[in-house]
């Protein structure tokens, strides 16, 4: 069933992509069009029958009642005000960024009916040749209201992801950022953190251990540099709890003490059984 009659997705790259992907698989949209600052991400997106039109040029916005962000954390803020001159103000507005207190606080003076959302899915590959339609069944989607959030447009928010797949879960902002700083980021900033502690002359001995253990750090490094400063005092903190978990293990290592490694390890096995 069609929800909207015209979306524009702001960045076709791998989530950008996939939910247009998606938008089109499942009929939720009249027509889909792209904005892309690359003309062959553009072709790319087309031909994989992600939009119906592309432009470099944020005009073809026009006349779309749902605007998609899906460009860099800091990209969004600096780009919200050139989309208002594009749009009317009953149009809504969502995002996809991975941090989201200081976009729904900037994006909530701009837009009356923007609502805040991060897609929990995605890999560490990029670019609209990696996007898929099924990239969000069975995923988590946290939508970030506020006091100021329009109820209809949460609602139609809420809806779209449910139909593309994702189950809806509700945070504040500064909530958001919080649990994500350990549960996403403090995991990517680790990934970086082992592989360049290893000798580079040591990983042609490498186990697949090490393989899946640093699998995302392979994630494009422009984009994670801004999601860290973007949520920097959170990270600091789940770095510093990191920290502290690490030294536990270095003590009792230095220690000899074998029943404090095994409880830290028994303890740690029995969290990671839950997820």
């Amino acid at each position: 069933m069609r929800l909207f009659n015209k979306i524009a997705i702001i960045g076709t790259g791998l989530i950008g992509g996939s939910l247009a992907l998606a938008i089109k698989k499942k009929g939720l949209a009249g027509e889909v069009v792209g904005v892309s600052r690359k003309k062959a991400t553009l072709l790319s997106a087309r031909k994989a029958g992600a939009i119906d039109r592309g432009s470099r040029n944020l005009s073809i916005i026009k006349g779309a009642d749902l605007v998609v962000l899906a460009i860099p954390v800091d990209t969004i803020i600096d780009l919200a005000p050139r989309i208002r001159r594009f749009i009317d103000r009953n149009c809504l507005v969502t995002d996809v960024g991975s941090t989201k207190e200081r976009i729904v606080s900037s994006l909530n003076k701009i837009f009356p009916n923007y609502v805040g959302a991060h897609p929990l899915a995605g890999s560490e590959k990029r670019g609209i040749l990696n996007a898929s339609p099924g990239i969000f069944k069975g995923s988590l989607c946290i939508l970030t209201p506020t006091a100021k959030t329009a109820s209809a447009a949460l609602t139609k928010i809420n809806l779209l992801w449910k139909r593309v797949g994702a189950k809806v879960v509700f945070l504040t902002p500064a909530m958001h950022d919080r649990i994500l700083a350990f549960t996403s980021h403090l995991p990517h900033i680790i990934a970086f953190s082992l592989i360049s502690a290893i000798p580079d002359k040591y990983l042609p001995l490498s186990s697949t251990g090490l393989r899946d253990t640093t699998r995302i750090a392979a994630s494009d490094d422009e984009i994670w540099e801004k999601i860290i400063f973007s949520n920097r005092e959170q990270i600091i903190n789940s770095i510093s709890a990191f920290e502290s978990s690490l030294s536990r293990i270095k003590r009792a290592v230095q220690r000899k003490d074998r029943k404090a490694v095994t409880r830290f390890l028994t303890q740690a096995k029995s969290k990671r059984d839950t997820l």
